[in-house]
């Protein structure tokens, strides 16, 4: 029945911090958003907007929940380019946790976004960190 992860939703405090790290961090690209009537963001990958299929929306309008991780743990992203990424979160100063996934041997790179959010992202077993 189900085929695929449609999109995950988060609500944030800060635009531009949020919008700094989805986007000047981690590369996903502010796209086509219906007027809903209240205000939001829908994020894309490179070169995707064409498909129409936003991976993260984000709400402006609400507050935060007073446990922040709710009931999901974390939201997952297939990425490449290993060095790159590391180089651009110690660029900015941005603390994550590398581990290598046993068994499979994907590297996982996790942090956080500035909303609370816990953002893990995949990458080959063959990258080298």
């Amino acid at each position: 029945m189900i085929v695929a992860m449609n999109h995950f939703t988060i609500t944030a405090e800060d635009r531009v911090r949020t919008l700094d790290y989805y986007c000047g961090l981690l590369g996903l690209v502010e796209g086509p958003r219906p007027d809903l009537g209240f205000p939001g963001a829908w994020l894309y990958a490179p070169g995707r907007i064409a498909d129409g299929q936003a991976l993260l929306h984000i709400y402006w309008d609400r507050p935060l929940p007073a446990t922040r991780t709710g009931v999901i743990d974390h939201m997952a992203f297939s990425a490449r380019d290993l060095r790159a990424v590391r180089a651009r979160f110690d660029a900015q100063g941005v603390r994550y946790d590398l581990r290598r996934q046993p068994g499979a041997g994907t590297w996982q790179l996790f942090s956080h976004d500035p909303n609370g959010a816990r953002v893990e992202l995949d990458f080959d077993a063959s990258e080298a960190p």
